[in-house]
């Protein structure tokens, strides 16, 4: 065993510690160099378990949302030429003639006819309507010419009144324009052609509750 001198430190010297280990014959062996072994790669590390509990408020992340349009499906009842029953709006409870459902944006096209009952061609929501088992024949009525953008307006919203505007007397309302006039004519002369007068006063009457009706058992 080698004296040690103090800790780190022994009695002999680097060359006869040299000898001594007999590192000069294995640098010999080698061609005057030591010899260099591979190094072993590491073994690979387990996967880790999920931690077992979650931080309580999670990072941000950005959502990434793809606007998917879908056609409208319209429900089975709905077909062309069936009567419906209006829900909301301005002509609540009247009774139309559904002719279409529009492409873009999957509302109904329907009809008083205006003739009949008053209702023009409009479109309204399939949510907001009753279908009736009456029926319609539509099949001499044109309706190609109508779409989304033959009803959006063609001039644009005034902006909000300022005082002065606020105290002025309200203008005269705009005149529907005279193609509008036709079409409806039009419209209405190809149904009225198929209507009897059971069918006429059908459509002219609006659709009302009485006292004592249960709405869940009413066949329409």
């Amino acid at each position: 065993m080698v004296k040690e001198v103090a800790r780190g430190v022994t009695a002999q010297g680097r060359s006869k510690s040299y000898h001594r280990r007999g590192l000069w014959a294995i640098k010999k062996k080698n061609g005057g160099k030591f010899p260099t072994h591979p190094k072993q790669q590491k073994a690979e590390e387990p996967a880790k378990k999920a931690p077992r509990f979650y931080p309580a408020e999670d990072a941000p992340k950005a959502l990434r949302r793809r606007a998917i349009r879908k056609p409208t499906k319209l429900r089975a009842s709905i077909t062309p030429g069936t009567v419906l029953i209006l829900l909301a709006g301005r002509f609540k409870g009247k009774r139309v003639v559904f002719l279409k459902q529009l492409e873009e944006n999957g509302l109904l096209l329907v009809t008083g006819p205006f003739k009949v009952n008053g209702v023009p061609l409009r479109r309204v929501n399939q949510a907001y309507v009753i279908a009736t088992s009456t029926k319609v024949d539509v099949s001499n009525v044109d309706v190609s010419k109508f779409d989304d953008k033959y009803f959006k307006p063609t001039e644009k919203k005034q902006k909000k009144k300022g005082e002065q505007e606020f105290f002025e007397e309200p203008t005269e309302a705009k005149e529907l324009p005279a193609e509008y006039k036709e079409n409806q004519k039009a419209v209405d002369a190809a149904l009225t052609a198929k209507l009897t007068p059971e069918l006429t006063g059908y459509l002219s009457t609006r659709f009302s509750l009485r006292s004592g009706d249960r709405p869940h058992l009413l066949k329409f």
